[in-house]
């Protein structure tokens, strides 16, 4: 059963990879550079502040270091333990997939993933009251995570299961949020 789940993961990686072409090649380099991203982090801290004030975005960031700390710790965890080759490295693929960026580091599950959809998801409970549409945040990981796949990075099992772990992650993280808001900041 996990070798064919394996097989299937590694045809639509093919396929999926295969419709990248040289002339998106360096928009998707850019779109998978956290630095790039700084303007949108930017402007979603100001949205934040503007509805939060001072402290509370500062105890928000907080939150969000921790956040990362633990997605990324899992993260490592679990690649370290599984060690399940990138496609860039996969001998019985790489001679014909579109490789446009090559890392030695294991391959399952996405840290790009887990972490954007663990910060996505913990902002979404956080402030989903506060905008109407702040569920159009979730394309941020969608965008940001495909871009491995494109890359020849992650398979799509590395993506969805770091999407699952983010979102557990961010929602768990969410709920002890909530606890020591409470304390510190009562309504």
């Amino acid at each position: 059963m996990l070798e064919k789940l394996l097989q299937l993961d590694t045809k639509l990686f093919v396929f999926l990879n295969s419709l990248g072409s040289e002339n998106f090649d360096a928009f998707w380099l850019i779109v998978t550079k956290q630095a790039y991203w700084t303007p949108f982090f930017l402007l979603l801290f100001y949205l934040i502040y503007k509805k939060l004030g001072v402290k509370q975005t500062l105890f928000l960031i907080l939150f969000i270091a921790i956040l990362i700390t633990c997605t990324d710790q899992l993260t490592n965890l679990i690649k370290n333990s599984v060690q399940r080759l990138r496609p860039c490295n996969n001998p019985e693929i790489n001679d014909f997939i579109r490789i446009v960026q090559v890392r030695k580091s294991f391959s399952f599950f996405s840290g790009h993933a887990s972490n954007t959809m663990a910060v996505a998801t913990f902002l979404y409970c956080v402030l989903n009251k506060h905008f109407k549409y702040f569920y159009v945040l979730f394309l941020w990981p969608l965008v940001f995570a495909y871009s491995r796949i494109y890359l020849g990075l992650h398979y799509p099992l590395d993506i969805l299961s770091g999407y699952a772990a983010g979102a557990i992650l961010g929602f768990l993280i969410f709920k002890i949020y909530q606890k020591v808001k409470a304390k510190y900041f009562p309504v």
